[in-house]
């Protein structure tokens, strides 16, 4: 009888020890998991500061030679975009190419060898699945500190209807939506990865659910950006509004002919910012208002009103042009028609 019972506790024993080796085991691959992404996270400081407005954010990189993707957001809006690198390397970014439908913008950095995520590479997870999200939010990183490690779930992939005050998020697709509260100031642009590390999504900006107006903790899948994202890094990338080729470019299309009467152009970057709106017009359909700042026309980033103009040279009658304007702390975006020559 002794003799079973210390089989039995010996038993017990080796099954216990084994237990906690396996945890070991495993809290060790997921260290190393999390200490791999860091390497490919940054911090991106721009825009922002006044009005409650955070001048920080979040991106990823996606290419060796310094490609840094995100997603649209004031913070851009500055013509200097500071990237700090996970070793404290703080490089000046521009933006390379944006699509407002996915609201994906690419930065590019002067640096190589850099380590970075493979987009082709990203898996798609099913509801249930355990995940990591990395950002910056609150700006706890400014420096070679490591951004913030959330765990969470994926709680379902649903087709995204949110809203940021009046207005609809630009992004309308699927989403992951997460049982986590990992859309905080700062993260848009972060990343959802799998525990071992591969890439899932890209965490999207503060965002309410119209209905039961509580927030919303989303990513955009990975996959979707992928296309896109390589075809910007590329310089292969054309804005999907964009006519063809063998159409006539531009047709003298200006901010008036849309209904927006922007403020006096005085400086050569003077910030593009609405004074007026026609009563009636496209604009004002649309729901824009005075003192919006016009930041994208299109996919193409604008820093003042000469660009705005610039921009819209290249829409004729019958074009949808999606404007996106900084209001508050909000980033708004709307598509209004071109009107057809004559109603101008």
């Amino acid at each position: 009888m002794n003799i079973n019972r210390r089989k039995f506790f010996g038993s017990v024993t080796s099954l216990s020890l084994g237990a906690a080796v396996g945890r070991s085991l495993l809290a060790a691959d997921l260290r190393g998991s999390i200490a791999d992404v860091q390497q490919r996270m940054v911090k991106i400081f721009g825009a922002g500061g006044l009005a409650g407005l955070h001048a920080y954010g979040t991106g990823f990189l996606i290419s060796p030679n310094g490609h840094v993707a995100t997603i649209l957001s004031h913070v851009l809006d500055s013509d200097v975009v500071n990237v700090v690198l996970h070793d404290g390397r703080r490089i000046p970014g521009r933006v390379v190419g944006t699509d407002v439908d996915l609201d994906l913008a690419v930065l590019k950095i002067e640096a190589e060898g850099l380590p970075s995520f493979d987009l082709f590479k990203a898996v798609d997870v099913s509801p249930g699945t355990r995940v990591l999200a990395f950002s910056n939010m609150f700006k706890v990183a400014s420096g070679n500190e490591p951004v913030t490690v959330q765990r969470g779930v994926v709680a379902a992939k649903a087709r995204l209807s949110a809203r940021r005050g009046r207005f609809a998020a630009p992004y309308r697709d699927e989403a992951y939506l997460l049982d986590a509260v990992t859309n905080n100031p700062g993260a848009g642009g972060g990343v959802l990865t799998t525990l071992d590390g591969r890439l899932v999504g890209v965490l999207g900006r503060e965002l309410k659910n119209p209905q039961t107006q509580t927030w919303i903790n989303y990513a955009v899948p990975a996959t979707k950006l992928a296309a896109t994202a390589d075809a910007i890094v590329k310089g292969e990338f054309r804005p999907k509004d964009k006519f063809a080729a063998d159409e006539p470019e531009g047709t003298g299309v200006t901010p008036v002919d849309l209904g927006l009467v922007l403020v006096p152009d005085v400086v050569a970057r003077t910030p593009a910012y609405v004074d007026d709106v026609v009563v009636g017009s496209p604009a004002a359909k649309a729901g824009l208002a005075a003192e919006d700042l016009i930041v994208f026309v299109n996919s193409d980033l604008v820093a003042s009103i000469s660009a705005v103009k610039d921009a819209l040279q290249q829409s004729r009658p019958g074009d949808d042009v999606t404007l996106t304007v900084r209001r508050g702390d909000d980033l708004v975006s709307v598509t209004l028609r071109v009107p057809p020559r004559g109603t101008r």
